[in-house]
């Protein structure tokens, strides 16, 4: 019959040849990951122009194409060396809005239309929610939205994840008659407002919470865009 420390000795050997195995998995198997929410997060932004490849090669072609990546600032200047890709929007978020740095995507069409691409990060019912809006080269009319979470309700906060909900967004504008901020504002029908019909989508029935944290996150990073935009547009 084996000791007591034979027993433990043995344990302690298997976990750590168990750890080095899953640390060399793990290491192997980085740039595959990496390689995988790249893809996803390029899928997001086509998707955010109407464009739904599902392909990889498709999605790679396209994307490498069409979109350019940049980075601005409040103030509407373009920061040289930054990486697009790289930033955490959260961690943007935290930051003043004079200190963000704000990636942009520019997406040509076949006619040589531009849309600009604004990712986004926000605060749902049990977790993040995420997305991406286009505007028109008018910079106020919404082109397309795509919105994901990680663990919203299904049936209810979850549903800012489909097609219905992020299609009303299409051609609804973000600044007022007097081109002041307004943004696309996220209300229940039945919510007593005075936003104007082309600001404002229905909110999730049963989820108010998403709900409102959309419309936050929409508000949160569509504005420090602005600069960007008033330059562009003279």
């Amino acid at each position: 019959m084996h000791t007591n420390r034979y027993t433990f000795i043995y344990a302690a050997i298997i976990s750590v040849v168990a750890a080095v195995l899953l640390a060399f998995a793990s290491q192997g198997l980085k740039p595959l990951q990496d390689a995988n929410i790249a893809l996803d997060k390029k899928t997001s932004i086509l998707r955010a122009v109407r464009v739904d490849a599902t392909e990889r090669t498709a999605i790679e072609k396209i994307y490498n194409e069409r979109v350019r990546e940049l980075v601005v600032n409040s103030k509407g200047e373009e920061l040289n060396g930054v990486n697009a890709q790289a930033i955490v929007l959260k961690n943007e978020l935290a930051k003043p809005v004079e200190q963000r740095q704000l990636p942009l995507y520019i997406y040509s069409d076949d006619d040589g239309k531009k849309r600009y691409i604004v990712p986004m990060h926000g605060v749902g019912l049990w977790g993040p929610i995420w997305g991406y809006i286009s505007i028109e080269e008018d910079f106020n009319t919404v082109y397309g939205a795509f919105f994901d979470h990680k663990s919203e309700t299904p049936g209810l906060g979850a549903e800012i994840s489909e097609r219905p909900f992020q299609e009303q967004f299409q051609g609804k504008k973000i600044m007022g008659n007097d081109n002041n901020f307004v943004s696309v504002r996220v209300v229940k029908k039945t919510a007593p407002t005075e936003v104007a019909p082309q600001h404002r989508v229905d909110g999730i029935s049963g989820g108010t919470i998403t709900s409102n944290g959309t419309d936050k996150m929409l508000r949160d990073w569509l504005e420090p865009y602005l600069g960007y935009f008033g330059k562009r547009k003279g």
